[in-house]
């Protein structure tokens, strides 16, 4: 345990003021943030438990101060300048995450990958419950790791999201380490792809013989981590068969005891093809856990998905209105637009995330059952040039719209019985919306006044 350390933590998010609460009782906390005291989310000051905190906003910092720990947010880069002059000055930098993992008594099932996480990590919680109560779900999903921690003993299972931002320093592995679609994401915050790639290694890195690997194998940029993990390796693949958990013929199939039919797809509630990955990777890693096949098929025949993820929101009139807010990035836009095999209108657009939206475009493109297009935001304007070096949409382009109310109505004028609005922005949302959820839930809130 850490005790009688005077410790700098950066970052007062929710992440932050977790490790403040955590280390608060015994230690001397200093919390540092480059925003602004009034720009801070006033949440996070009632959640704060301990008395005595400092506090330095806007970027400023004590130069006499001298810490023996800086504590890392996720999402504050390692080599911010303030930790870089701490460390210097002889502090030792980690991260609510490495603290998680050094005291953590249970089992860890770990999960990352450019989408997918959160459902992933939701059903193997799910189904893992079925029959152990004494499972959590905890990490970049919403509930910090280390306000968990106290709950936990030699017999719980941890299903713990993990992001990059929470990986890229992280020391530990988790014994079951699941791998999902690995492509282009967080640009913005990461130098560069290689360094994004790099920041998911440790998720497998650390691992024994004793400990398995779930990987994706329909993705190389997963497949490479297999090659730096001493674990058992199990695949899954809705491409072809692997030793772990593959579709084939409508059937999720598992090889990990001998060939079982798991369920038919069917019977799947969660919508579009990356779905079924995410089902997949879920069946197995509750196949290794020796979770019976009627509890994988229970939940996977009966989970309707997360908020802001293909979350079908109403039908009016013959016309479905999906939330896919969380898709930030041009792959899950992509992924969204083969969900659905019908006429589709697309809202698309925000803030910028530096991706490249030729692939996207391509496929917009070459897929006649998109209808219209809805672009907003600060990137709708590079959207448009890539459509046009695509080959030109041939659809209906609807621009410059200020407010959701306007752009639900400008879909609810086009669409005709049959056809799917999908809000599936491939960017972040920071230029008209507080966050992906704000966005989201503004867009519920219009459609579910449709009358």
């Amino acid at each position: 345990m850490i005790i009688n350390k005077n410790i700098a933590i950066f970052g007062f998010g929710t992440e932050g003021t977790s490790a403040a609460n955590f280390l608060g009782r015994s230690n001397r906390i200093s919390i540092f943030d480059d925003k602004d005291k009034e720009n801070i989310d006033q949440s996070v000051f009632k959640e704060l438990k301990i008395k005595n905190a400092k506090f330095y906003f806007s970027g400023k910092r004590s130069e006499d101060e001298k810490f023996e720990m800086c504590i890392r947010s996720p999402g504050v880069r390692p080599h911010h300048p303030s930790i870089e002059f701490y460390k210097k000055k002889g502090a030792k930098l980690t991260s609510p995450t490495n603290i998680f993992f050094e005291n953590c008594p249970a089992k860890i099932i770990g999960v990352t990958g450019t989408k997918g996480k959160g459902t992933t990590s939701t059903l193997i919680y799910e189904i893992v419950r079925q029959e152990n109560k004494n499972v959590f779900l905890a990490g970049n999903i919403g509930t910090p790791a280390l306000e968990i921690l106290p709950k936990l003993n030699k017999n719980s299972i941890v299903i713990l999201e993990l992001s990059s931002f929470q990986l890229t320093d992280l020391q530990y592995s988790p014994q079951i380490a699941v791998v999902l679609m690995i492509t282009s994401e967080h640009l913005d915050w990461h130098k560069d792809q290689r360094e994004y790639r790099q920041a998911k290694e440790s998720i497998v890195k650390f691992q024994t013989s004793r400990d398995f690997a779930v990987i994706n194998q329909n993705f190389e940029a997963s497949k490479q981590l297999a090659k730096l993990t001493k674990a058992k390796i199990y695949f899954f693949s809705t491409h072809g068969k692997t030793n772990g958990v593959f579709l084939e013929n409508g059937e999720i199939i598992s090889n990990v005891i001998g060939r079982e039919e798991l369920i038919n797809t069917n019977k799947i509630l969660l919508a579009g093809k990356h779905n079924l990955q995410n089902a997949c990777a879920a069946a197995l890693v509750s196949k290794i856990l020796n979770t019976s096949n009627q509890s994988i098929s229970n939940v996977l025949s009966t989970f309707k998905g997360l908020k802001h993820r293909l979350q079908l929101v109403k039908e009016v009139k013959g016309v479905k209105y999906y939330n896919d807010s969380y898709s930030t990035i041009p792959e899950t836009t992509i992924a969204a637009i083969e969900a659905f095999t019908g006429p589709k209108i697309l809202i698309l657009g925000g803030s910028s995330k530096a991706s490249d939206f030729t692939a996207l475009s391509n496929k917009i493109v070459s897929d006649k059952k998109i209808k219209a297009i809805i672009l907003i935001g600060k990137e709708a304007q590079r959207i448009k040039k890539s459509l046009q070096a695509a080959g030109g949409f041939q659809g209906k382009l609807i621009e410059n719209l200020a407010n959701m109310k306007d752009i639900v109505k400008s879909a609810e004028n086009i669409a005709q019985k049959g056809d799917s609005v999908i809000l599936s922005p491939a960017c972040a949302s920071f230029d008209m919306f507080a966050n992906y959820e704000d966005r989201g839930q503004q867009f519920a809130g219009v459609v579910l006044k449709i009358k």
